[in-house]
């Protein structure tokens, strides 16, 4: 059985906060990247950003459980899509769904002119993207002493 998603509304984004804070929270601890990581975010900055109207965030359901969630930014002005954040809650990790639920934001926004960024360190979640048929851009962002940002696209 694939993923599912849910489309979160108002009511959830509470939930959603909660969870992106404990899905993050290890890479948190590992890089201490308070200013760029998700699992720093106070509840406020994730309410602004459900409240953009290119913004849409959904629950990733597997087996009737809510394994994770992503946020596709599709500013509809020829400018690329965008996955950011999306994660995987721990206990989910390993198991293709991240693979299902890139495919299936893919199949409900198209699989073209995307953009993302990711850990540069964090080589699993860099594996996952170029399988998933996004590019390097060359671009990199220092972020501390242990931590830099890769950025992708996908054509």
């Amino acid at each position: 059985m694939g993923i599912i998603l849910e489309r979160v509304t108002k009511d959830d984004i509470e939930t959603v906060w909660k969870m992106q804070i404990e899905a993050f929270s290890g890479l948190l601890e590992k890089y201490r990247d308070y200013d760029t990581n998700p699992g720093a975010e106070n509840f406020e900055k994730v309410l602004t950003r459900f409240e953009q109207p290119w913004t849409a965030y959904y629950f990733l359901v597997a087996d009737g459980q809510r394994i994770g969630a992503v946020r596709v930014i599709y500013k509809k002005d020829g400018s690329r899509k965008r996955i950011s954040p999306m994660w995987i809650m721990a206990e989910y990790r390993n198991k293709g769904y991240a693979q299902q639920a890139i495919a299936a934001v893919e199949d409900m926004y198209g699989s073209d002119n995307w953009c993302l960024e990711t850990i540069k360190q964090e080589a699993g979640n860099c594996y996952l993207y170029e399988k998933m048929g996004y590019h390097r851009t060359g671009e990199e962002q220092k972020v501390n002493e242990s931590m830099d940002l890769v950025f992708y696209e996908k054509d």
